[in-house]
């Protein structure tokens, strides 16, 4: 999961010289922070006092950078050619939240990024101090720590000591994922924009390994995810269907723990029985579940199978593809959500055979 694609323009470092202690200040003294402590990863490479293990960790990152420029059709910049270490293990954290009977993102506007279904903090503290806030107004809320973000092209990202934690394959998916949002940004549209990403990213990752000689990479981990998905979208279905439903506050509310309840029991069967006792996502289940802890399931792959479609038409070309992609996002909303919707059925009536 990766957080709200806010574009940090020249107005944020504006209001931090001016003093601002408002939330786009935190944004502007955050990110100032972070890019001050770049270093070219090239130099590091170079430098024979650097740590091996991160220099061989780097050098698989820069030849997954190149890779997406020469072959993904992603753009070619300064992006995630220089290195930062952090002081905390995640980049930012994410804050989500809706209204305790509805699935719909309590959503935050910005300049020119547009609506977002969830909004950044450089500091643990500060977010979790909002969803106090917000839960005591009764929204359903969670904070989830993220690795990286975007600027959208307005900075030169940095890779992330926070980054490093994923394994070489997941670093480079990361990667592709951040380069795609710079490659194609849609305002006010999160599930279009993230759906998008996480398909660059799993195709550019099959891709990457081709190219070095590599097998797909392992579907037991893949398949697990896939089904922790489905499992976590029927559930939304269920709570949506629930929560149409003209029932009174105090049933509604225990219809909704039942709900949360069930989906804890079908997380342990599958696990149990499908993954042989593989807790891969343990983490997730051990906090506390409300709308808001499925938000992200339906934000980042809602559209995955569409644009999956969208690359076999466009004779898998990555070129293609992105102009292809553009030019869906300049329709309309429901004529872009119809248009996907079909493509969707199409992939769906494409693996059936």
């Amino acid at each position: 999961m990766d957080l709200a694609r806010l574009r940090p323009v020249p107005l944020l470092a504006l209001l931090l010289l001016n003093g601002c202690t408002t939330y786009y200040g935190q944004l502007a003294g955050g990110h100032l922070q972070l890019m001050s402590q770049r270093q070219p990863i090239q130099a590091i490479l170079d430098d024979k006092a650097a740590d091996p293990q991160l220099q061989a960790r780097l050098a698989q990152a820069l030849g997954a950078r190149a890779f997406a420029s020469g072959h993904l059709g992603l753009p070619d910049n300064d992006s995630y050619r220089a290195y930062a270490t952090l002081s905390q293990p995640y980049a930012v954290w994410n804050l989500f939240a809706t209204e305790a009977y509805s699935l719909e993102p309590h959503t935050w506007c910005f300049p020119i990024a547009g609506c977002v279904a969830y909004r950044g903090y450089y500091r643990q503290g500060a977010a979790r101090a909002e969803a106090a806030r917000l839960g005591h107004r009764g929204l359903d809320t969670q904070v989830i720590g993220i690795e990286a973000y975007s600027t959208l092209g307005w900075f030169a990202d940095p890779l992330l000591s926070s980054m490093l934690y994923r394994d070489d394959d997941g670093l480079a998916a990361l990667i592709f994922h951040e380069l795609a949002h710079q490659r194609l940004y849609l305002p006010g549209d999160t599930e279009f924009n993230e759906s998008y990403a996480t398909f660059v990213e799993r195709e550019g990752l099959r891709q990457w390994r081709a190219h070095r000689g590599l097998s797909d990479p392992d579907e037991t981990r893949a398949q697990a995810q896939q089904q922790l998905i489905e499992l976590m979208l029927d559930a939304r279905e269920r709570l949506r269907l629930l929560y149409a439903q003209p029932l009174a506050e105090g049933e509604m509310r225990q219809r909704k723990r039942e709900e949360f309840s069930a989906l804890r029991t079908r997380y342990r069967q599958l696990r149990d029985e499908a993954w042989q006792g593989r807790g891969y996502f343990d983490h997730w289940f051990a906090r506390p579940l409300n709308n808001a802890s499925l938000l992200p399931f339906g934000l980042y792959h809602r559209w995955v199978e569409a644009f999956a479609a969208l690359f076999e038409a466009s004779e898998r070309d990555w070129v293609a593809f992105h102009q292809t992609v553009a030019r869906l996002a300049r329709k309309p909303p429901d004529e872009r959500r119809t248009r996907l919707e079909r493509l969707e059925k199409q992939q769906a009536e494409r693996l059936a055979h």
